[in-house]
């Protein structure tokens, strides 16, 4: 099935019925099948809770003012070559100085595609750091890139940063489709978050690229009157808008200021 309105996109998230798709439990230790099958991303129950509540904890730990302060100085240190700066700030603040070896364990974070090259990746980053920070990095490295590259496609002269990543998560985010299972029939369950978040009965004018949409005295990074669901919603929402949208502000802030 395929959910594109807003409401409906909402109902699915916000029901503990519905979970994400299954990942193979018998990769072997090490590698990112077993990874895969030990983080809250793709958890349920109980183990979602637990796994959640320990990335919540780290979290607690680093303030988002402070990484986009280190983001955007790394970003004009590197005089503007952006990419990898929210990986390498972010790892700096859990406490890994070396995260070379996060973009090749990410691309099969998501897919599930293995391969050699990512099961070393994963061993490695193992012998730097526990499942918990692992995770946060892992999580955060294609999205937050993707919010970057696509924010700056939109960018246009005299924008507010912040609002540029707010219409750009809403209009233009970085994850397409999330999936979850129907624990009742079986039924695999795609929410195509472009189309939710261009929902006319939610957002006026919904094709068009708008950073006036954004009221910073109204928002709340969880979610709130934004309304886009590209951080989630409901049982599930992102454990770290706020840290994502810091790391993303300071790299635009270093690249377009």
């Amino acid at each position: 099935m395929l959910v594109t309105r807003h409401a409906e996109a909402e109902a699915v998230l916000a029901d503990p019925r519905y979970v994400p798709p299954p990942v193979r439990q018998d990769g072997a230790e090490g590698t990112l099948a077993w990874l895969r099958a030990r983080v809250s991303r793709f958890s349920t129950g109980e183990a979602h809770a637990r796994r959640r509540r320990e990335l919540v904890a780290l979290l607690d730990g680093l303030a988002p003012t402070r990484l986009r302060r280190e983001a955007r100085a790394l970003t004009r240190e590197r005089d503007g070559a952006w990419r990898g700066v929210p990986t390498a700030v972010l790892g700096a603040a859990l406490g890994v100085g070396d995260t070379r070896a996060v973009p090749v364990a990410a691309a099969g974070y998501l897919s599930g595609e293995e391969t050699p090259q990512a099961d070393a990746a994963v061993a490695e980053l193992l012998e730097l750091a526990g499942l918990p920070v692992i995770t946060l990095l892992l999580q955060g490295h294609a999205a937050t890139e993707a919010l970057v590259e696509n924010a700056l496609r939109h960018a246009r002269p005299g924008d507010d940063v912040d609002a540029l990543l707010h219409e750009t998560l809403r209009g233009d985010p970085p994850l397409r489709a999330t999936r979850r299972l129907d624990t009742r029939t079986g039924e695999e369950v795609t929410i195509d978050l472009v189309a939710a978040n261009r929902d006319p009965a939610v957002f006026a004018a919904p094709d068009r690229f708008d950073t006036s949409r954004f009221d910073p005295g109204r928002f709340d990074p969880g979610g709130g009157p934004a309304r886009h669901l590209t951080f989630g919603h409901g049982v599930r929402p992102c454990p770290a808008p706020a840290h994502a949208i810091a790391l993303a502000g300071g790299v635009l802030e270093g690249v377009l200021g």
